[in-house]
């Protein structure tokens, strides 16, 4: 029985409950009491007459919601310091494929023991966009254009992010948020970009197509995950297009292994582990589970909040200079990320479009 159909029955046993005690079909001295604990709608209480202590009541999914999506972009803000440090020993293929096979393992592994049933074979074809985007697509096209940009400069993809993730998700979901919505999630990434292009010297690279390239493919990515979640557990989404993508990635890592140089220390497999374990793993699955909670569109928007984290770790980690400007841009994205959360969204944003 489905969890829905449950909460249905059970509501329906209250009412039908509340019902029979006013009419009197319960047994004599047995008090039935309704919805909020008494028949006449009151609070429940005690046989002296004084209200009954309520129990507490549980964080609201939101706010439950909002948490894990704020864990996920705390993770995925060390993604370019991490691969900036895996770099240093490996090549870009190496790198890519090496986090995917490893994740693979982490997730299999995982599956494994807990005896996870194969999803559904309508299902898939969502994993494959999936695996396309955020498994394949993200890490390899920005591996690849970290190799020629600094990761102030890599941070625009980010800014960009939340932007066409939400864009991606009214399509794929029909949902329309308010102006209002738009106009902070406008506002928010016209920041973001304004202050990565000023990090960067306002020059073009080369890699700034990969990055364009990994924002289209990472924001369908997260679309098509966020709506697999509200079917699966979000850890299962990532798990499955982690293991599906096994049979192209660990033979690739053997092949990228065996013809790229490598050159190992700590920092290159500190950087390596934490691209397959936090990143590629960790915050995909409190990622997923946080979009599927408050939806694909609000949630993106918390990811405004990216590209300053991962400025924070490149001086800490790399030891790039942040300006002054960081704490003015810092201020006027929180205040985007803000409003985002208070606009109205439609009620069906929460919810995916089934199949």
């Amino acid at each position: 029985m489905k969890a829905e159909d449950s909460a249905t029955d059970s509501s329906a046993i209250a009412v039908s409950g509340g019902r029979a005690g006013i009419r009197g079909d319960a047994p004599a001295g047995v008090r039935v009491d309704g919805p909020k604990g008494d028949h006449d709608g009151g609070p429940a209480r005690r046989p002296d007459g004084t209200p009954a202590p309520q129990a507490p009541q549980a964080p609201s999914a939101p706010r439950i919601g909002t948490v894990l999506a704020v864990l996920g972009v705390a993770a995925f803000s060390l993604t370019f310091p991490a691969t900036a440090w895996a770099l240093t020993g490996l090549g870009p293929w190496s790198v890519t494929t090496c986090r995917v096979v490893l994740a693979a393992l982490i997730a299999g592994g995982a599956m494994a023991a807990l005896r996870v049933p194969v999803p559904d074979r309508r299902h898939w074809p969502g994993l494959l966009v999936v695996a396309a985007g955020v498994v394949v697509g993200f890490p390899l096209l920005t591996t690849l254009a970290l190799q020629t940009s600094t990761t102030s400069h890599a941070a625009v993809v980010v800014g960009l992010l939340p932007l066409t993730t939400a864009a991606f998700s009214a399509v794929r979901t029909g949902v329309r948020p308010s102006r209002v919505f738009w106009a902070a999630a406008l506002a928010g990434a016209a920041v973001v970009i304004v202050f990565a292009v000023q990090q960067s010297g306002g020059a073009l690279t080369t890699g700034d197509l990969y990055l364009f390239g990994a924002l289209v493919a990472c924001a369908a990515g997260y679309t098509e995950g966020g709506r697999l979640a509200g079917h699966m557990p979000g850890w299962q989404v990532i798990g499955w297009a982690l293991v599906g993508c096994l049979p192209l990635s660990l033979p690739g890592a053997v092949f990228a292994l065996l013809g790229e140089d490598i050159h190992l220390d700590g920092r290159t497999v500190a950087g390596l582990l934490w691209l397959a374990a936090g990143s590629q793993f960790v915050g995909l699955v409190v990622w997923y589970r946080g979009m599927a909670a408050i939806g694909v569109a609000r949630a993106s928007q918390l990811q405004l909040a990216q590209p300053l984290l991962t400025l924070v770790w490149s001086v800490l980690l790399l030891g790039e200079t942040l300006t002054p400007a960081a704490p003015i841009a810092a201020v006027a994205v929180l205040v985007c990320i803000g409003v985002t959360q208070r606009a109205r969204v439609p009620a069906g944003a929460n919810r995916d479009n089934r199949p």
